[in-house]
């Protein structure tokens, strides 16, 4: 018997000892070079999305890949969540822990009005650190966040259960054991 989304796992590269020995890299480009398959991918998200959204923001930087289509079929806008100094003007921003120091990300100050539904979008969730530090800045901003979309997880390392403890109904794909 097959899972619903292994059309979708079958088009996704893995990469053994990638960026580092023991890392077993999910490659979606192979998934982003089969027209269909990408076809499958957005449409499949638009089908687990709860209610009405306003924005679909992705996170830097495949998120942006699939927040633009998500959001057209959605009759949404889409807002990006980019790390820290690559959006003009005023922003708002959010610093997150990484395995070694800390990054930023951040949003234009303006992008929306307070109480906009958002949905996040990114194409594979691990630890849930960049996904959570976007949570809570879209929160900071006055976003209603209540939902999460994501091509891959990586169900070990815990990410998709943070963002469900931080009441964030997750989407994934599909999901692969291991790191």
């Amino acid at each position: 018997m097959t899972a619903p989304n292994d059309d979708l796992a079958a088009l996704i590269r893995t990469i053994p000892d990638f960026p580092k020995p023991g890392i077993m890299f999910r490659d979606i480009t192979t998934l982003l070079l089969d027209p269909a398959g990408l076809a499958r991918s957005v449409e499949r998200i638009v089908d687990a999305v709860d209610g009405p959204v306003d924005l679909v923001a992705g996170v830097e930087a495949r998120g942006f890949v699939f927040a633009a289509p998500v959001a057209v079929a959605l009759g949404a806008g889409v807002l990006l969540v980019r790390k820290d100094g690559k959006l003009p003007g005023a922003t708002i921003a959010e610093d997150y822990a990484l395995e070694y120091g800390t990054d930023r990300i951040a949003i234009h100050a303006d992008a929306f009005a307070p109480g906009a539904r958002v949905l996040l979008i990114d194409d594979l969730i691990a630890t849930g650190g960049t996904a959570r530090a976007a949570v809570r800045l879209l929160r900071k901003a006055g976003a209603q966040v209540t939902q999460a979309a994501f091509v891959i997880d990586l169900p070990e390392l815990g990410g998709a259960d943070a963002l469900r403890a931080e009441g964030i109904h997750v989407t994934a794909l599909v999901a692969f054991d291991g790191h």
